[in-house]
């Protein structure tokens, strides 16, 4: 037997959907609604939401700015991971689902309620994450997913419920697309885009330029790591926020961070999904050059079967995973080293690493120059040969040199 709902904290965007929400849950449950937003890199109005929360039954909004907890938390031990889902998108959407799932628990624990609720469909990933999450965290805790389970099939019969109560509706026609954006990049779906061989249109995109109408003249720009964390572009130490917001400038204005992707949704079907992640590509970029000076051989080549699951446990919702934690572990130990600086020449779409450099390098000219300074043994070589390829050596004296016997 479930127990009574009396208070309900949502994830409220102020949008139709979850100003709609408020007041569903108020009419089926008689509950006090609490309203939370948090600040990821798009701050909203206090005064708007409170007032839009209001006016369709709400209590009153939370609000936080969690950019940085974001950035540091989440976004970086990402990068340091080398996480991109499907070869091309750097998870900013699902990165964020957890933390916000997690604030949402916090505020529930605080504000005594019974129940958290989001505004999330049936049939995409942002559900899984949000309820993943809060099983992990606060299993005691009741997910309320009403769009999942509400009358209204179109979102004209949203708006009608919504103008029937007096709830301002700001939805329109004119833009098709479905966005989620943050620090650390752009979610883009629907309209159009539902034809994957369709080219995505530019009124589709936010903040970046098309690579074709981007600057002709290129921009070098240096990124400066510590330990695995960004802190300082051309020379010029930052804050987290700070400099990726003023990357994501650099990049959209250059064209960079475009994503075209036909990817496998965790609930079983594909989907197109457009992406702008122009600061995320520049310090993914950056990191690999550095980590490719200060990683040894044997850790470079397993890295990658690690990348990729740690990509599937984030798209997936698996955050708070023991799992999770013991490749932050892996990853967080091979970023101690990780100091130095990358250059990078952005032009049209391209993020292309032109230098980098560091203290804990294991790159050493003396042992890689061709010229009068070599110091590498080559005559060395002739006993390693020998050694290293001496079981195929064996197997074709065996086979008197027939390589496929």
């Amino acid at each position: 037997m479930k127990r009574e709902i009396r208070k309900v904290v949502l994830a409220y965007s102020g949008g139709l959907d979850t100003s709609v929400i408020v007041r569903w849950l108020i009419n089926k449950y008689g509950c006090e609604v609490i309203g939370y937003n948090a600040n990821l890199g798009i701050a909203e109005s206090r005064r708007d939401l409170d007032r839009r929360l209001k006016l369709a039954g709400g209590k009153r909004m939370v609000m936080e700015d969690i950019r940085r907890e974001f950035l540091e938390d989440y976004c970086f031990p990402a990068m340091r991971a080398g996480a991109v889902y499907e070869g091309k998108y750097l998870l900013a959407t699902a990165l964020s689902r957890p933390l916000i799932a997690q604030k949402l628990i916090e505020i529930a624990r605080r504000e005594k309620a019974d129940a958290v609720a989001h505004g999330c469909t049936g049939k995409g990933n942002d559900q899984v994450r949000f309820e993943i999450t809060t099983k992990a965290l606060a299993p005691d805790v009741e997910v309320l997913a009403p769009v999942r389970e509400w009358e209204f099939k179109t979102r004209d019969e949203e708006i009608a419920y919504a103008r029937e109560y007096g709830i301002p509706v700001t939805a329109t026609k004119k833009n098709p697309y479905s966005y989620d954006r943050n620090l650390w990049g752009i979610s883009i779906e629907c309209g159009p885009l539902e034809d994957p061989y369709r080219e995505p249109p530019e009124g589709a995109f936010v903040i970046t330029s098309s690579p074709a109408g981007a600057p002709a003249k290129s921009v070098v720009i240096t990124i400066g790591f510590s330990k695995g964390v960004p802190v300082s572009l051309n020379g010029r130490n930052m804050g987290p926020v700070d400099l990726v917001e003023r990357l994501t400038a650099l990049g959209a204005r250059h064209g960079i961070g475009r994503v075209d992707l036909v990817e496998n949704r965790l609930v079983g079907i594909k989907s197109r999904e457009v992406y702008e992640q122009p600061a995320s590509t520049i310090l993914h970029a950056a990191y690999r050059e550095l980590l490719s000076m200060v990683a040894d051989r044997d850790t470079l080549h397993l890295m990658p079967a690690l990348s990729d699951r740690y990509a599937q446990l984030v798209y997936d919702g698996f955050w708070f995973t023991p799992l999770r934690h013991a490749l932050d572990a892996f990853f967080g130990k091979i970023a101690a080293g990780v100091t130095g600086e990358v250059r990078l020449r952005l032009l049209r779409g391209s993020c292309i690493p032109i230098g980098r450099r560091s203290p804990n390098a294991l790159y050493q000219e003396k042992l890689a120059t061709y010229g009068a300074a070599d110091v590498f043994d080559q005559s060395a070589s002739v006993g390693f040969i020998k050694i290293l390829g001496l079981p195929v050596e064996v197997r074709a004296r065996l086979r008197k040199g027939r390589p496929h016997a």
